[in-house]
């Protein structure tokens, strides 16, 4: 089994419907759901607000440390069984605070967890704190400064835009406060946004890496490239929200040209599938060479925010 670093998946994006009615059983939760099979029923998606809303409806079910704490185990041990030895994780504070949840419960619970992935799933980890285009830039910075305040370590910061109109200005002020703590700084460009706020993530948050359901602009696939920016692609929640341009996604041009494209699975129990089941589509789909799967896999490491020496002996892992 080849090992890979995962790179951008949500942790209240891998809350399945079995843990999502036991956690709201705990918690004297009422779902809008009768059992965990009706619900699993719900995960299919027409579009990306059908997803957005089942998404947030389900973190009710989340309210203590130890919720958070069983929620990113329950990752993790996924993870483990696909091959993962590196995990970057997104978190959602700012929609955890909106609900009454104190950044203390939320992180103590994620990071407790992950804190010990090392040595309980032999995943190295890493967390990111990510934010919602929703978000004005004073609850966004908020959201930062009370996770900052509780001392949890963080890797990076992130924001997702995918409205047509969405902007990544409110976020510069964020994004540079965060550089400036020696966070990496992240995006994840899909829906309805196109190229150019993929450019915008780009030139005005000075991002790191970049997530996008495809990379149609030849001048912006050159331009990752030279830069060896790596780019986080999740096929199956790009098949699910938009069947349209996943046949056409141009995985196999990206590899020849060089970009630092990365296989992911975003929100496993919402998509289909953790990371396995997103190498195993692409396999099938573009028909990947063993080479090419390789190259994933070293790319994977290349993208991840480690220190190069640890870079070099995680990618060792892999077939050159």
């Amino acid at each position: 089994m080849r090992s890979y670093a995962e790179l951008h998946v949500h942790i209240e994006g891998a809350l399945e419907p079995a843990l999502a009615f036991a956690l709201a059983k705990k918690n004297n939760v009422e779902l809008p759901f009768a059992n965990p099979d009706e619900l699993t029923k719900k995960l299919s998606f027409t579009q990306l607000q059908d997803y957005l809303d089942l998404y947030y409806a389900n973190m009710a079910v989340l309210k203590t440390e130890e919720d958070f704490a069983q929620l990113t185990n329950a990752y993790l041990a996924k993870a483990k069984a696909c091959g993962i030895t590196r995990a970057e994780v997104s978190c959602d504070l700012a929609a955890h605070l909106a609900r009454g949840v104190p950044a203390e419960v939320v992180l103590g619970g994620i990071s407790g967890a992950l804190a010990r992935s090392e040595k309980d799933y032999g995943i190295s980890t890493g967390l990111i704190l990510n934010f919602g285009q929703h978000l004005t830039s004073e609850e966004a910075e908020a959201a930062y400064d009370q996770a900052m305040a509780t001392g949890t370590e963080l890797i990076a910061v992130g924001v997702c835009l995918t409205k047509a109109e969405a902007s990544a200005a409110p976020f510069t002020g964020l994004f540079g406060k965060a550089r400036s703590a020696g966070l990496h700084t992240v995006a994840h460009v899909g829906g309805e946004a196109g190229v150019d706020t993929v450019w915008d993530c780009l030139h005005a948050l000075k991002v790191g890496r970049i997530g996008s359901c495809g990379v149609e602009d030849r001048d912006l696939m050159y331009y990752l490239a030279d830069y060896s920016i790596p780019l986080t692609y999740c096929p199956l929640a790009n098949a699910a929200i938009h069947p349209d341009t996943h046949s056409v996604h141009p995985l196999p041009l990206l590899l020849e040209e060089g970009v630092v494209v990365t296989i992911n699975s975003e929100s496993p129990a919402y998509f289909g599938g953790y990371l396995d089941a997103n190498l195993a589509a692409v396999t099938a789909d573009f028909n990947l060479t063993e080479d090419q799967l390789d190259q994933l896999a070293r790319n994977s490491f290349a993208g991840a925010f480690l220190a190069e020496s640890k870079k070099a002996q995680l990618s060792g892992l892999v077939p050159a």
